[in-house]
Order: structure tokens, then C-alpha cells, then sequence
């Protein structure tokens, strides 16, 4: 008799435990999830800025052949909004450099919690030297 009067009296106590721990729990995963999408986008601009300058700096390359390398790779991850900055902005034979910058804004790209990141962006910038091709069959 004693143990079903005990086991009346607790009867409510796992919702009350639950109500209080699941609000903990469900933050915890969400800031998780949060944080993992904003590391994606993070490597994926550094990726973006890799692949964008590499496609820059090979002869015959054009700045849009840099924007669209760049932004293939952040297609890939769904990123939104981003900006992708050639400079120069016409690549020539002279040119030495090839510099190309990608900015994503994070509160645009939030799976759940956008306000959040508000007024933050994730930025990435790489320049490399061009290559050159001499023709060995010229004599300086």
C-alpha cells in the first residue's frame, strides 16, 4: 500500500523534469546546428576564394571565369547573398595579380535562428601571381 501512495505522489514529476530540461536540450541542439552551418559557410568561402583565384590566374582567364568558380563552390553549400569581388576587374596579359575577395552574410544563410547572426558576414580574400608562359622557341 505504502509504494502506490509513493508512486501517486510522482506521478507529474517527469513532465515537470521534462519542462524544464527540454527547453536546455532543444537550445543546445539548435545553437549546434547553428554553428555547424556557419563553419560550412566559413570553409566553403575560404574554399570559394581558393578556387576563384586559381581559375584567375591560368592564361585566358577572365574575371567572370572567376566569379563563376567561386561562386560554384558556394553553390554547393546553398549559400545566398554572396559577393564576389574580382580584382582586376579585366585580367589581361600584363596583368601580375589576380586578387578575389567573397563576402557571405551570415542572417541570410541561418537554417534556424537568422536573427542571431544579424549584421554579420563571413569574408575571405586571396590573391595569387599569374602564371606566365614563355615560348622557348624565342630568343630574347
Amino acid at each position: 500500500m505504502q509504494s502506490r501512495a509513493r508512486r501517486r505522489s510522482r506521478q507529474g514529476a517527469a513532465i515537470v523534469e521534462f519542462a524544464f530540461c527540454a527547453p536546455v536540450l532543444f537550445m543546445i541542439f539548435f545553437a549546434s546546428l547553428e554553428f555547424s552551418r556557419v563553419n560550412m559557410i566559413r570553409q566553403s568561402v575560404e574554399n570559394a576564394v581558393y578556387e576563384g583565384s586559381r581559375r584567375g590566374i591560368v592564361p585566358g582567364a577572365t574575371a567572370d571565369d572567376c566569379r563563376q568558380a567561386a561562386q560554384w563552390v558556394l553553390d554547393t553549400v546553398f549559400a545566398v547573398g554572396a559577393q564576389i569581388d574580382v580584382a582586376p576587374a579585366v585580367i589581361d596579359d600584363d596583368t601580375d595579380d589576380v586578387t578575389v575577395s567573397v563576402t557571405v552574410p551570415l542572417n541570410s544563410n541561418s537554417w534556424v535562428t537568422p536573427l542571431f547572426f544579424e549584421n554579420k558576414s563571413v569574408s575571405g580574400s586571396m590573391t595569387l601571381r599569374r602564371e606566365r608562359f614563355s615560348n622557348p622557341n624565342t630568343v630574347d
